[in-house]
């Protein structure tokens, strides 16, 4: 004989009923808002436009991995690299924007200039150009994704007197915080390896290009071994190693070293046959031979064009967003700046350019460098590896020199 059920039970029942319906519901979706802050205008334009072509593709063949949340991407031009626009930027999207995340800083004095307004707002702020060494230590908020300057200059010196044989070198830098560091990260290692710097030159400012002539004349003059060259990537770059093919330092016997920047993938159509040899180290190229590089360039040249081809930049605003993905997904769309560090500290990823992992304790990234020589193929130049370094951290703060050696 059944039972009435007492007003207690029943009244549990329905409590029961109503939190089984609330589990099974889905969560509301939140709009997480990033500002990215990069040079959407002027010399360094493309900068922008490849940050964010890399980070719209991550999205498109990615879209369930934010968690059913959307992500909204803020952007402001930082104009030109004095830091002035990035730090007005900045601010305003702290404060009327109500960003939850920043990302971009294409030059090291926007993040300069930035740094203390991050960490005023505890608004983790994302690397993904600038490339000075100790500019994770100017907030505990700030975490790198692009790379440091250290990273190719350091292995590049060893190699060179190891196994390129070069016993003297000479060094031409672009006169700002990234030259400076790339010019002290060969010297090192090359001294320490046994090779000798027969001279450092200075080679003008980031923001004109300058006539490189008279700096690679001297060069020419001296003859050393090997020539270690950084300059920013872009109008620089061509016009640098045109001035190299011109003046005959290849056939002079002077080898050209430098980083990646040198040679970007998308700006080799740019340059002719006599930039052939030349040797750099870098963490990405379209032409590396792994899988997830192999979809990525596909799905590149699918999105934006069969002669687009992606470069370092674009894989820094790829990995960003799968990096702010699992931010938005773990965090379920409300992104707290204390708890976010604490997942982006640790964060390993395989990206297109090979696996990368954010320093926990740096907040730096580590990643694997590419010993890699420019080749011409039928009139075409391309991209050949010839070593890969792995799993490299940064030198700068391995090693705690200068103000990598600061507390961070």
């Amino acid at each position: 004989m059944s039972r009435a059920r007492s007003p207690l039970a029943r009244g549990l029942g329905i409590v029961a009923i109503v939190a089984g319906a609330l589990a099974l519901s889905p969560v509301a979706a939140e709009t997480v808002k990033v500002g990215v802050v990069a040079s959407y205008s002027g010399p360094g334009a493309e900068v922008g436009r490849d940050l964010d072509r890399g980070m719209a593709l991550y999205r498109k063949l990615h879209p369930e991995a934010f968690g059913g949340h959307t992500v909204e991407l803020v952007k402001r031009d930082s104009r030109l690299p004095n830091g002035e626009a990035a730090k007005t930027a900045v601010q305003e999207l702290v404060t009327r924007e109500r960003v939850q995340l920043l990302a971009g800083f294409s030059y090291t004095p926007d993040a300069i200039a930035s740094a203390p307004l991050a960490t005023q707002a505890k608004t983790p702020m994302l690397l993904l150009q600038a490339a000075t060494a100790w500019l994770p230590q100017l907030s505990p908020y700030i975490a790198r994704l692009s790379f440091t300057m250290w990273q190719s200059g350091f292995p590049m010196g060893r190699y060179a007197a190891e196994k390129l044989q070069c016993r003297t070198a000479a060094v031409g830098y672009t006169d700002y915080p990234p030259g400076k560091d790339s010019l002290e990260a060969f010297r090192m290692a090359f001294e320490a390896a046994g090779g000798k710097i027969t001279d450092a030159i200075p080679m003008g400012g980031a923001v004109e290009v300058p006539d490189f002539t008279p700096f690679l004349q001297r060069v020419k003059d001296a003859r050393p071994d090997c020539l270690y060259a950084f300059i920013p990537a872009g109008n620089h770059t061509s016009s640098f190693l045109k001035t190299v093919g011109h003046l005959g330092l290849k056939d002079a016997g002077i080898k050209l070293l430098g980083p990646g920047e040198l040679v970007m993938d998308d700006k080799l159509h740019l340059l002719d046959a006599s930039a052939a040899g030349l040797v750099t180290m870098a963490h990405y190229s379209s032409f590396y031979d792994r899988p997830a590089n192999a979809a990525f360039v596909a799905a590149w040249k699918k999105e934006y064009g069969e002669d687009s081809v992606p470069n370092f930049t674009a894989v820094a605003g790829y990995d960003a967003m799968a990096l702010i993905a699992h931010l938005v997904k773990t965090l379920d769309g409300r992104i707290d700046g204390e708890r976010a560090m604490q997942l982006i500290r640790g964060w390993r990823y395989d990206s297109p350019r090979g696996p990368i992992l954010i320093d926990p304790e740096t907040r730096d990234i580590v990643q694997d460098e590419h010993v890699q020589v420019l080749v011409a193929d039928g009139g075409r130049l391309s991209i050949e590896v010839l070593d890969r370094i792995p799993q490299v951290k940064d030198p700068c703060k391995v090693h705690k020199v200068g103000r990598c050696g600061e507390a961070r």
